[in-house]
């Protein structure tokens, strides 16, 4: 309290009553569902630059061509050039 006056709001403490400063079930559940999304997208991110900074890693080693034998293996190397 400065001057005698009213005294300054804090930032920190809601101008409302204290007990209607709980939050609601909604509210709660919100809260929870958007903390759950930023740690999906945390994982999102991470898995995201894995794959960047190391691609050859999370592809299977074989191929579509494992299987085929003689002329077929190598039927579609002209068409890529």
């Amino acid at each position: 309290m400065m001057d005698g006056g009213q005294p300054i709001p804090s930032p920190l403490v809601p101008l409302g009553n204290l007990s209607d400063s709980s939050m609601s079930l909604e509210q709660k559940t919100t809260f929870v569902f958007v903390i759950l999304l930023f740690i999906f997208l945390g994982i999102l991110i991470v898995r995201c630059f894995r794959i960047l900074l190391d691609p050859y890693r999370s592809m299977p080693t074989s191929t579509w061509a494992d299987g085929l034998e003689g002329l077929e293996k190598g039927q579609f190397d002209h068409a890529l050039a």
